[in-house]
């Protein structure tokens, strides 16, 4: 498919834990299947990303120095999720922050001393943890009875838990206010994410379902993290 689209071909490399130089002989291998010529896009995926892991930082910096040299890579992106999953004593009207650290081990890379330092991009997994992507999908229709509603800032990840369904208009807008009185919400002009929390807390929109709360939170997390990373270029 690569060759049809005259595509390069993605090669993710998964990074959980410590690097190990073996990897790199795997990925050599992959490489030489490929025809002469054929560009290559690099995807280093550190999977979970929270404060248990200092150092991140520094055994992706280990694994990019092994890998860049195996090819004239199209792209090399870094990938790292850092939203957590919600506590064990989560519970509705009691807002839950963490801190950053996929995004903290992204500020390190990017001061590093490495040549190559201007080639990395930027990737995570949006507000749900990493570990979702590997989770079977329920079968069926429905869900849980609950939902969460998730907001990016400079520092924190905020989670508000809310029950599913319209009877429950009024814990839906607390929740919602939770977030839009935080000191560093965005204004509603921020993004589609930003409006529809505001205006729910005002009760200006329906109280949503799991979709539209998957929707508002990977709305504002992209556009303030794409906002972000423009700032950091100039």
């Amino acid at each position: 498919m690569a060759r049809r689209r005259e595509d390069g071909l993605g090669v993710r490399v998964r990074l959980p834990g410590d690097w190990s130089d073996r990897t790199a002989s795997g990925v050599g291998g992959l490489l030489d299947r490929l025809p002469a010529g054929h560009s290559a896009d690099l995807l280093l995926d550190l999977g979970t990303v929270l404060p248990d892991r200092p150092d991140a930082a520094k055994e992706a910096l280990r694994a990019v120095d092994a890998l860049m040299p195996l090819t004239s890579w199209r792209t090399v992106a870094v990938v790292a999720g850092g939203f957590p999953d919600p506590p064990a004593d989560f519970r509705e009207g009691v807002p839950h922050e963490e801190p950053r650290p996929d995004w903290e081990t992204w500020q390190e890379l990017r001061h590093a001393e490495r040549p190559y330092l201007p080639r990395l991009r930027y990737g995570d997994y949006g507000v749900h943890p990493a570990t979702y992507a590997a989770r079977t999908p329920p079968s069926g229709r429905g869900g849980p009875s609950w939902g969460i509603f998730r907001y990016t800032t400079a520092r924190s990840y905020h989670l508000a838990k809310v029950p599913l369904g319209r009877q429950y208009d009024d814990a839906n807008r607390h929740a919602a206010r939770s977030l839009t009185d935080l000191a560093d919400f965005r204004a509603p002009q921020a993004s589609a994410g930003e409006r529809w929390l505001h205006d729910r807390s005002r009760g200006a929109t329906s109280t949503g379902n799991h979709s539209v709360w998957n929707r508002v939170g990977n709305v504002q997390h992209m556009t303030f993290t794409v906002n972000s990373l423009r700032e950091q270029e100039c």
